[in-house]
Formats: C-alpha cells, sequence, structure tokens
C-alpha cells in the first residue's frame, strides 16, 4: 500500500495544521508567510516546517500499527501542491520527516522495521546529501566498540571516501609516534587497540580556495574515564557516543563530496580509547604535546581536550582559513545547554564578548536554519588563569564552573588561526526521542558544517 501527504503553501493560514484526509492521505496546509523574504524569523519557520515532517512521521508509524496486516503500507510519497510559490516547503518538510525515519537494527537477529520508503526526492542536492551525512554519523555513534574501534573506523572511512569521492590517509601508531603526538599516545595507552589518525581531504574541481576550512572530531572511541573511571552510575553506559565530533566530521565530508559541493576542506580525527589498563596514562603525569607544550594531568577522564590538542597544532601545516573543532567534550557542556543546543568558542580578539567573528556569526544563522542550534559562551582570558600549573606549562582541568569554557581555554593553547570550539556533548546521543532525532546518534554537526562551509567557500 502506498500513503500520501499532500503540501499546500497557504496564504491565508498563519499556522501549520493537518488532518487525515482519508485511509491513505494526509493534507498539511503551511502558512506561506513562513517563507516571505521579508520574514526576520524565517530561520524558525522552516524548523517548525521539518519538526511537523517528524510529528507526521511518528503519526504514521502509529497508523500503520493499528491497521490490519492486509492494509498496512510501507511506501509514502510527499508532494507540494503549489510548487512555483515556495518549493522549499517540500525539501524542509522532507528533511524532517527523512531525519526521523532513521533506525539502527544492525545486531538485532530478528526485528520489524517501522521504515518507510519514501518515494519522493529532495529538490535541494545540498539537503539530500546532508541527510544522508547525519545518517552516516548516527550508524557511526550507535556502533558498539566491539565494532567500532580506532581501527575499524579507519577502515570504514576509507570506504565512505571511496563511495563520495573524497581522499582518507590514516596514520597508523609508528607515525603518531614519529609525529610526538603526546596527547594521542597517552590517552591510548590503556588499550590493546592501537590509534589512528584520519585526514580526510576534499576539494572539488572547481575551487580556488588555497587555504582550507579544517574540521577537527574528538575521535575517542570509547571512554571510561580512564584511571579517573568515572563514577557517576550510569555514566559509561553512553560512552560509545565519546567520538560523536568524529562521526560529525565524517558525515559533514561525505555531505560535501557526495553534492560536490565547491569548497576545500580537510578533516582531521585522532581516533583512540580511554582504558585503565595496564600501561595506562595516570593523574599527575606530565605529557609532552606534539606542540612541545608540556601538560600535566590531573584527571585522566579530561582526555579529548588531550587528543584535540594535537590535531589542532597538526592542522598548522595546512595553513588554515578556518579551523573548527567539534566534540563530546564536557558536562559542564551538557548542563549549559541539555538536549536544545551546543555551546560554542572563538579565539576572536575582541575584549567585549558580543562582538563575534563574521564567521561566528554566520554558523549560528545557519544553525538556526538547520536546526542545530548554538550558543557562544564567554571566552574571557580569566578562565585560562584555571589551568596554571606548579610543574608543567599547564594543566588539563579546570575549575568546577564553566568546564566547557576552561576546556576551551586549553584548545586556545594550540592554536594560531582563526578558530571555533563546538561543544555536542548534550545532543550527540539521547536516550529519547526528539523531534526528528531517534533515541542514540543524533548526528548533530553534519548540517549546520556542511551549510557552513558551502556558504562560506
Amino acid at each position: 500500500m502506498k500513503f500520501e501527504i499532500k503540501l499546500y503553501a497557504d496564504e491565508l493560514v498563519n499556522s501549520i495544521s493537518w488532518c487525515l484526509s482519508n485511509e491513505y492521505s494526509i493534507t498539511c496546509q503551511i502558512p506561506l508567510s513562513y517563507y516571505a523574504i521579508s520574514d526576520k524569523n524565517r530561520e524558525i519557520n522552516y524548523n517548525l516546517v521539518r519538526n511537523s515532517g517528524a510529528s507526521i512521521h511518528q503519526f504514521l508509524i502509529q497508523l500503520n500499527k493499528a491497521y490490519h496486516r492486509k492494509k498496512k503500507f510501507n511506501n509514502v510519497t510527499i508532494c507540494l501542491k503549489n510548487k512555483g510559490k515556495a518549493s522549499v516547503i517540500l525539501d524542509s518538510f522532507l528533511e524532517g520527516f527523512y531525519l526521523a525515519n532513521y533506525e539502527f537494527n544492525t545486531h538485532k537477529t530478528v526485528s520489524i522495521s517501522n521504515m518507510f520508503e519514501i518515494k519522493t526526492q529532495f529538490s535541494d542536492e545540498m539537503t539530500w546529501a546532508t541527510s544522508l551525512g547525519t545518517y552516516i554519523a548516527r550508524d557511526l555513534v550507535n556502533e558498539p566498540l566491539s565494532h567500532l574501534n580506532a581501527e575499524i573506523f579507519s577502515k570504514k572511512v576509507k570506504t565512505l571516501g571511496k563511495d563520495a569521492g573524497f581522499k582518507v590517509e590514516v596514520l597508523d601508531e609508528q607515525k603518531i609516534k614519529e609525529l610526538k603526538m603526546g596527547g594521542v599516545l597517552n590517552v591510548n595507552k590503556g588499550s590493546v587497540t592501537k590509534p589512528t589518525f584520519n585526514i580526510l581531504t576534499f576539494k572539488s574541481k572547481n575551487s580556488k580556495n588555497d587555504r582550507p576550512i579544517v574540521l577537527v572530531g574528538k575521535g575517542v572511541m570509547y571512554d571510561t574515564g580512564g584511571l579517573s573511571l568515572k563514577s557517576t552510575p550510569n555514566s559509561m553506559d553512553m560512552m560509545k557516543c565519546d567520538m560523536g565530533g568524529a562521526a560529525a566530521v565524517v558525515g559533514t565530508i561525505y555531505a560535501l563530496a557526495k553534492s560536490k559541493t565547491d569548497c576545500y576542506v580537510i578533516g582531521l580525527v585522532p581516533a583512540v580509547e580511554n582504558r585503565p589498563g595496564g600501561d595506562a596514562y595516570v593523574p599527575g603525569d606530565i605529557i609532552t604535546m606534539m606542540s612541545g607544550k608540556t601538560v600535566e594531568v590531573l584527571n585522566t577522564d579530561a582526555e579529548g581536550r588531550l587528543i584535540l590538542a594535537d590535531a589542532l597544532h597538526y592542522a598548522k601545516r595546512f595553513k588554515p582559513k578556518l579551523v573548527i573543532d567539534i566534540a563530546t567534550l564536557t558536562g559542564s557542556a551538557s548542563r549549559c545547554t541539555g538536549k536544545y543546543g551546543a555551546v560554542c568558542m572563538e579565539n576572536y580578539n575582541k575584549e567585549i564578548f558580543g562582538d563575534f567573528s563574521d564567521s561566528m556569526k554566520l554558523l549560528i544563522s545557519i544553525g538556526n536554519y538547520v536546526g542545530e542550534r548554538l550558543v557562544v559562551q564567554p571566552f574571557w582570558d580569566e578562565y585560562k588563569n584555571e589551568l596554571d600549573s606548579s610543574v608543567a606549562d599547564i594543566t588539563n582541568l579546570g575549575g568546577a564552573e564553566s568546564g566547557h569554557i576552561t576546556a576551551g581555554k586549553f584548545l586556545e593553547q594550540f592554536v594560531d588561526y582563526p578558530w571555533i570550539h563546538i561543544d555536542i556533548a548534550g545532543v550527540a546521543f539521547l536516550k529519547t526521542c526528539y523531534l526528528y532525532n531517534k533515541k542514540g546518534g543524533t548526528g548533530f554537526g553534519v548540517r549546520v558544517l556542511s551549510q557552513f562551509i558551502k556558504h562560506s567557500s
């Protein structure tokens, strides 16, 4: 059986409304005013349509369960009845429906899928590609360590590179040692699996950019906290998601390459495990980073910043136009925004908080547009003082307050180029479904970063 969703861009309605028009059809009316160029809230309105796509998807799942097996449907067509007026309505709705249509059943021996076969194609190639990239990022986050350690991750990325058309270079442990990446090596010391350092490159044929945008993703494939073992009840249950930043970088570059977006982008992903093994690094250790800076380890659970610091230093060799790192870095960020958005910071040299760089302004605007919202945090130099060490250049841990900001201040010590830091600890993995994000990995970051790079190139 087939089901049809009919969309109407209506000049006479002020809010979205929909109803079941017959056994296999829904009619949805969307205000045409949502898409007027003069509408200052159009970013919000796009997401309202996206959310409606997800809501109708959930309704159809319940409706299908209620139908007799002979009447169940598995094909869904979404039609915009007045295309000439606002074709973007279709893509916004379809995106929400598509993202809500995700399932991860890879390891179930017996499963009944509720996914629908969507018969409608996106009119915008980038929206289609970022939806695919989000699926890929979700799959990577949802895979357990038993099926996705650092070495397996690198193999999967190479396969994705061949599919989409981007280059992948993988540095093994020996090469990482030659580069003296002390952060990567020490965090992984307690694991029996070797670390990898992944370099993803996509440069379109028509790109005239000599300086790339570099994306850096935290790839802690599993985080026990190391010898500073996570003590909070159930705090390790979701720690396969501690490579959500890495997954976002992979999904973003996949989307850009798949859509053949005119850009030059490089992704850097250090992949490790943080375990309390026999040779694990310990609190009190002093680590020499790739940059030569020494770090006093106060807590082995503040490990993500150590591997990111090496990757950020490595990024200097590309003379980047801009570097953005994305990471599930701190519980503090999660407590700040919860599942509703991510926090971000930048090294834009302005003393007055609120005067952001053009890149940050664009990133925030695009985040609102795609529904991956970002909140800029104060980044005053006073926070850096919390990283003072009596035995090394800096410590890897600040005070109890504003931990997401002191983590950013730690990373700032390793950059000398325009840089933005995004902490997605609260949004990378959900315990329950929320809007078009399903339980588990959300793929947060793929859509905002892809659109940002498209508009920056």
